[in-house]
């Protein structure tokens, strides 16, 4: 089935959730604490798929014309509103702001190669180790988000599933259209974008500024676009 490391990854982020709801309890000057300790590690995390570019020009073009789209769509409010159309659905008194776990956790555990190469595992070999991996890691990081964000960590398990479903969907078609060489210098200029991006979120996590993250997210979109021309007109 190849849709069952997806599945499991989904499920692992509630499972996590919920055991976080149980320590939700702790004091406010603890929950500060834990979540600058949240965002400091958030950072580094950024910073390590940061460094993995082999064209850093890449990265910064993919975030600048990323941003201009993104502002443009106004993604991060868009994000926002279906956080707040979920918070009036259920509720949120005494969990913290389900918007805001819902964006946040939504952009950490999509951002990043593991879920694009686990699908595409999951869809052409039916080999679901990397998103069973992937699955573990979220499940914990859900469990420590909700400490300090509320139960709308949970509610990021859909746009997930759907995104790393319909990867393992497409696995094929993607496999035999796309070269092997090209996708990995795909994955490899994402993963430093996204890491970019990573590091932000633990900026907003620190409370140092906020950056609208989730308007960035479009330089993925553009890492692929930049990286297909280099590919077929390498004198660029």
């Amino acid at each position: 089935m190849f849709l069952l490391g997806t599945l499991v990854n989904g499920l692992l982020i509630i499972i996590g959730t919920l055991l976080g709801k149980l320590l939700h309890r702790i004091p406010e000057k603890m929950k500060g604490t834990v979540m600058h300790a949240i965002g400091l590690a958030v950072m580094v995390l950024g910073l390590q798929m940061g460094f993995k570019s082999e064209n850093f020009l890449i990265v910064i073009l993919s975030l600048v014309f990323g941003a201009v789209i993104g502002e443009f769509f106004d993604l991060e409010g868009k994000l926002n509103k279906l956080g707040d159309w979920i918070e009036k659905k259920v509720g949120s008194k005494g969990q913290g702001s389900i918007s805001q776990g819902f964006v946040t956790a939504t952009l950490i555990f999509v951002i990043g190669a593991m879920a694009i190469i686990g699908a595409l595992d999951s869809g052409i070999r039916g080999d679901h180790d990397v998103l069973y991996t992937k699955a573990i890691i979220d499940g914990f990081t859900s469990l420590i988000l909700t400490t300090t964000l509320g139960i709308g960590v949970m509610f990021s398990a859909i746009p997930v599933m759907i995104y790393q479903g319909l990867i393992a969907l497409f696995a094929t078609q993607i496999d035999r259209l796309i070269p092997q060489a090209l996708m990995d210098s795909f994955i490899l200029e994402m993963t430093a974008t996204g890491g970019i991006m990573i590091f932000a979120i633990g900026i907003n996590l620190m409370g140092i500024t906020k950056i609208r993250v989730a308007n960035l997210l479009p330089g993925i979109l553009v890492v692929a676009v930049i990286v297909t021309a280099m590919y077929y007109l390498p004198f660029i």
